[in-house]
């Protein structure tokens, strides 16, 4: 190495809401720089971290222990700050005092956004994509989704035994204030008479025709995959069934936070792994302004410029078959 060259230094954050596989990406990106001969630095609290210079160096040691933990170890936060030109800049000008070369930014819609600020900017930004909404648009799916899936798919098991014991309906809100992803698949997974979503609205007739239908049909339980944001509250949705006298006696649970947590499945450990080290891979080859996506089998950068400036939509194929499995 000639004397005027120093190893690179990558920054890294996560931002936003947090998301199962998060710490395993981490991990990927700091033992990935620095068997590359980089130098990783850890930003505590996203964004806002970034504009207070709450940096610290992270060594192979300091992530060990952090792929089965859920959440982020370096935490996050949502600030309003860093919105603002005048906070990007204080941001850039916190790098440039500690020469920090790049930055890993692992996070959803709005993180990216703050991603691509910076690269327009000049500074070398790489994405990597983490929403249990899975509305990131440009890869197939996100980091933290399977295993939020997972964790509704356990809890509406679990609440089956009780439902048919009882002869209940169950109305089970899912996260999705502006995706129907996760509801969608978690009724296709877990059995569910019908799902309520964003993308498409349902009367509340139509609702209570398909519930009293599965009692008339001789089932023993139902269930109802409510998204935050269709439209319907679930309390007041339970209550109107109740009154309209459905068949089954109705109970909620709001499963909210819970599918933010939680130990990492294989394949939301294998996917942030190997996004971490693709994001990496791209920051050391001069590669900016982009997002580490799954396309098929592979994982390929997406231009950010592209992925803010569209949505992934739910697939209502997808949604269709909730109601052609539910007989």
């Amino acid at each position: 190495m000639a004397l005027d060259q120093r190893p690179m230094k990558i920054g890294v954050l996560t931002s936003g809401g947090d998301a199962p596989g998060m710490n395993p990406c981490i991990r990927a990106v700091v033992r990935t720089g620095i068997a590359r001969g980089a130098r990783v630095i850890g930003i505590n609290n996203g964004y806002e971290g970034l504009i207070n210079g709450e940096f610290r160096e992270l060594g192979a040691r300091d992530v060990g222990g952090i792929l089965v933990r859920g959440g982020t170890f370096l935490q996050t936060k949502r600030s309003m700050a860093f919105r603002e030109p005048r906070g990007q800049r204080e941001a850039i000008r916190k790098m440039n005092e500690v020469g920090m070369d790049g930055l890993v930014v692992i996070g959803g819609d709005g993180s990216l956004t703050g991603a691509l600020a910076l690269h327009r900017q000049g500074i070398k930004v790489v994405g990597v994509p983490g929403s249990i909404d899975n509305d990131i648009w440009g890869t197939n799916i996100s980091i933290g989704v399977d295993t939020a899936m997972n964790t509704i798919m356990d809890a509406v098991d679990k609440l089956r035994d009780t439902a048919s014991s009882h002869g209940r309906v169950f109305l089970v809100e899912t996260m999705g204030r502006g995706s129907g992803y996760l509801a969608v698949m978690a009724g296709i997974v877990s059995g569910a008479e019908i799902v309520l979503i964003p993308e498409t609205k349902v009367t509340l007739d139509e609702i209570a025709r398909v519930v009293e239908s599965a009692y008339l049909r001789g089932k023993t339980h139902a269930f109802i995959i409510n998204a935050e944001g269709s439209g319907y509250k679930t309390n007041d949705l339970a209550q109107a069934l109740e009154d309209m006298d459905v068949g089954y006696q109705t109970r909620v649970t709001i499963l909210g936070h819970i599918q933010r947590g939680g130990s990492p499945t294989a394949y939301d450990r294998l996917l942030a792994s190997r996004m971490g080290v693709k994001a990496v891979d791209a920051l050391l080859s001069g590669i900016s302004g982009v997002m580490t996506g799954l396309k098929g089998r592979g994982i390929d950068y997406i231009p950010l410029e592209e992925v803010i400036a569209n949505k992934r939509e739910v697939n209502m194929e997808y949604y269709e078959m909730v109601n052609l499995l539910a007989q």
